[in-house]
Order: structure tokens, then C-alpha cells, then sequence
């Protein structure tokens, strides 16, 4: 079942969302060669808490860590470890909070040193059918036509899109109706409805979509081995628009990358 937020609730919910953006935002600074991930994981556990919230994915489903952290080929769900990062990896790094009892929960794939060019496309088509998705988020619509945009535009790449894991409603739950695959057919599924908030994340890998998981029980991984991309963001729609509530623009300032991308969602407040 759908669960319409009210316009006050969104705004608790942005303030959700950029708790986690700014999370992000910190942890650009620190990305580095040499640096391990449980060093990541522990300085945002630190600032969420520091930020009057609780880490949203510590704990839950029993999973032992503030962050998913996923270099490489791996897709999502990775643990932290102790093994430091090294020229040329890439590295999702998937967020949740809770604060004012509403979560936020978005992701982004940094590049560490020298990524190869091949790898640097995947994340920025990955990155652009984020968008692509998000346009199709509004009223007359239908989850189908988010996933088809998403599918489209990597397929057309020559990308593989995961099939197995979906983009979520979010609210006072992490996972809400409705699923948001990254895959579908226009003018199917669930209709879009006013006050209806979603994260929205493709995960694209640079060869097969197929994917397996490792023993751990949450690792999962690309089948050839090949590297894998993973954006996320958190929208709601407002006068039936799609409406950001997540930023990127915490990291991009401390990159120094010049964006306009997520301008046609923001509306001034």
C-alpha cells in the first residue's frame, strides 16, 4: 500500500534526504588511496549521530554497518573492511538516516585516483538514466515508464541493468510501496500519485546484468567481475511534479564539479 505524505512530512523527509547529502558530502573529502572503508564508515556514523540522527541502515535487517559500501564489482550491500583503497577503484558508498522519524537514503559511486575511461562512462551514463528516471516520476504516469526510461538509456549503452534489486517508496520505513524497478514497459504499474515519495536507483553494470551474491549474505556482485555503478536519489511529487529532495551538490563542491543536472527538479522554497 502507497503511503501519501503530506507537504509537511516532506519537508521532514528533506531534511532526511540532505542529512545524507551531506554525509556524502564529508566523506568526498576523505575518498582517497590508502583509506579504508570501516575508517569511512566510523567518521559518518559519527557526523550523522553528530547531527541529532541515527544511522538508518546500522542494525537494519541486522546489517552491521552505518554504510554499504561496494567497491568495484560489486553492486551493493558490501561491508566495510579493513582493505584500503587503491588507485583506480571505484566505490558506491550507499547512506541512510533517521531523523524526525522519517528516513533519507541515497548513494553515489565515487572514483578513486586514475579510473580507466571505460569505467568513467559507465558511471556517468549510469549517473545521466538516474535522471533520465526521475523525469518520468510525475502525475499521469506509471513506475513502468521510470524504469523503461532507466532501461533505454543504458541498454542503448551496451550496459547490463540489475534486475534483482529495485529502487523503493521511502517514509517512515526504509522500504515502501511501490517497487521502482530500473527496467519495465511504459504505461505499466502502479500510477503516480500526489505526495508519493521514492528513491529512485539505478544500479548498471559495464558488462551481464547477471549477478550473484556471496556467502556473507549481502554481497552482491557482478557474475563477469566487471565494475558496477549505483546512484541514488530521494524524490517526492509536489503539484505533481518530481521534486528532489536528496542533493549531490555537497560532494560536487568539494570535487569542484560544475552541475546544472538537478536544477528542472528543485522548486524555491
Amino acid at each position: 500500500m502507497i503511503k501519501i505524505k503530506t507537504l509537511e512530512e516532506i519537508e521532514l523527509m528533506r531534511e532526511s534526504a540532505l542529512l545524507v547529502s551531506k554525509t556524502l558530502g564529508m566523506l568526498a573529502s576523505e575518498i582517497k588511496i590508502g583509506v579504508t572503508t570501516l575508517y569511512l564508515d566510523k567518521l559518518a556514523e559519527e557526523f550523522i549521530r553528530d547531527h541529532d540522527a541515527i544511522p538508518g541502515f546500522l542494525g537494519l535487517y541486522d546489517f552491521p554497518n552505518t554504510l554499504c559500501m561496494s567497491p568495484n564489482a560489486q553492486v551493493v550491500h558490501g561491508f566495510p573492511t579493513d582493505e584500503p583503497l587503491k588507485n583506480g577503484d571505484i566505490i558506491s558508498i550507499d547512506c541512510g538516516v533517521v531523523k524526525n522519524g522519517f528516513y533519507g537514503d541515497h548513494a553515489y559511486t565515487f572514483e578513486v585516483g586514475e579510473v580507466e575511461a571505460a569505467t568513467k562512462k559507465l558511471l556517468k551514463i549510469t549517473k545521466e538514466s538516474l535522471y533520465e528516471g526521475i523525469r518520468q516520476l510525475k502525475i499521469g504516469n506509471r513506475v513502468g515508464d521510470v524504469g523503461y526510461a532507466i532501461q533505454n538509456y543504458c541498454e542503448n549503452h551496451g550496459y547490463g541493468i540489475v534486475r534483482e534489486l529495485v529502487g523503493h517508496g521511502l517514509g517512515r520505513k526504509m522500504h515502501e510501496d511501490p517497487e521502482m524497478p530500473n527496467y519495465g514497459r511504459r504505461g505499466r504499474g502502479k500510477k503516480f500519485k500526489e505526495g508519493m515519495v521514492v528513491a529512485i536507483e539505478p544500479m548498471v553494470n559495464l558488462g551481464t546484468s547477471k549477478i550473484n551474491q556471496l556467502k556473507d549474505g549481502w554481497t552482491i556482485l557482478t557474475v563477469d567481475r566487471k565494475p558496477s555503478a549505483h546512484f541514488e536519489h530521494n524524490i517526492a511529487i509536489v503539484n505533481g511534479k518530481p521534486e528532489l529532495l536528496s542533493t549531490f551538490k555537497y560532494i560536487y563542491d568539494v570535487l569542484g564539479i560544475i552541475s546544472d543536472e538537478e536544477n528542472e527538479f528543485r522548486i524555491s522554497h
